[in-house]
């Protein structure tokens, strides 16, 4: 299955990244609407007019589908708009860890992964740099990229920046953390995280369908959803499961999450201090296969 920028004519991705492009003078990307002139300050996902970037390399730790034999070729961007109390990253999300890189250079990282056999390019934590990694991409499709795009995010997404992805994303890899505005604000610093990231996925559901993978069982286009299960139920995790197989489809591959383990800031909160226990675990299991929705990475 060819990806899909590649189906797409040059004036028409560039017109997609003159309009990303535009966004940046005031920045409404993702769901915090900062509108913040990125060319001259930082926005609330502290991140200027530069890409910042943590490290690019074949990732053997991503969901099967996407690792197949060569690995998910990663770009793990630096900050986030997300602010996770219990981020295991949070020196690359939350104290920006990593180097100033221009579109250049990235777009030359890109065709590194896809030449050492990468089966697809993995933009981890994209959503502040989209305009930025649009014109990468267009720089390395120019110059010889034909592999799948993944748009690995923390789900807080503006759906209309989604759109001006159709065509060019072939695999997207949300997260859903919550399923109430109430948690995403107490544990993540988002005001609106639940309303977000459903108006979100479903954009991004619309636009690539459920999983399809081929016969060597590497992920070609689709949505594939991760959840964390965090304790106490704080993820709210029957609800998302709820959300997913009745608003998105019944379908859907939802990796659910067990590795949750106390760091950053959880230790502040008495709630977050301990790892899941094994039935809290197999609830959300049970409740995805009672669903019906494919799970199991």
């Amino acid at each position: 299955m060819e990806p899909l920028y590649l189906k797409l004519s040059k004036e028409m991705f560039e017109d997609k990244v003159v309009k990303l492009w535009e966004k940046l003078s005031s920045c409404n990307l993702c769901g915090w609407q900062c509108n913040v002139n990125r060319f001259t300050q930082k926005g609330t996902c502290n991140s200027g007019i530069t890409m910042k970037v943590s490290s690019s390399f074949p990732h053997y730790g991503e969901e099967r589908p996407l690792v197949g034999r060569n690995g998910s070729g990663t770009v793990f961007l630096s900050n986030c708009t997300c602010k996770c109390v219990y981020c295991q990253n949070w020196t690359i999300s939350q104290k920006g860890e990593g180097k100033e890189i221009s579109v250049e250079k990235v777009a030359i990282a890109m065709l590194g992964l896809q030449e050492i056999g990468c089966h697809n390019i993995n933009w981890v934590s994209p959503t502040h740099y989209v305009p930025q990694l649009m014109k990468s991409l267009l720089i390395a499709k120019e110059q010889g990229l034909n592999i799948p795009i993944v748009y690995n995010t923390g789900g807080y997404d503006c759906s209309e920046t989604i759109k001006l992805l159709k065509g060019i994303v072939d695999i997207y890899m949300p997260d859903i953390k919550y399923g109430s505005n109430e948690n995403g604000w107490k544990y993540s610093k988002i005001p609106d995280y639940w309303d977000v990231v459903r108006k979100a996925v479903k954009e991004m559901h619309s636009q690539v369908g459920d999983l399809k993978i081929n016969d060597a069982g590497i992920a070609e286009r689709g949505l594939i959803i991760r959840h964390l299960i965090l304790p106490h139920n704080i993820a709210e995790s029957e609800k998302v499961l709820e959300f997913i197989a009745k608003e998105i489809s019944t379908d859907s591959y939802v990796n659910i999450m067990d590795q949750y383990h106390p760091c950053y800031k959880a230790p502040n909160y008495e709630e977050l201090k301990r790892p899941i226990m094994r039935n809290e675990y197999q609830e959300v299991i049970d409740k995805a296969k009672h669903l019906g929705l494919h799970q199991g990475f």
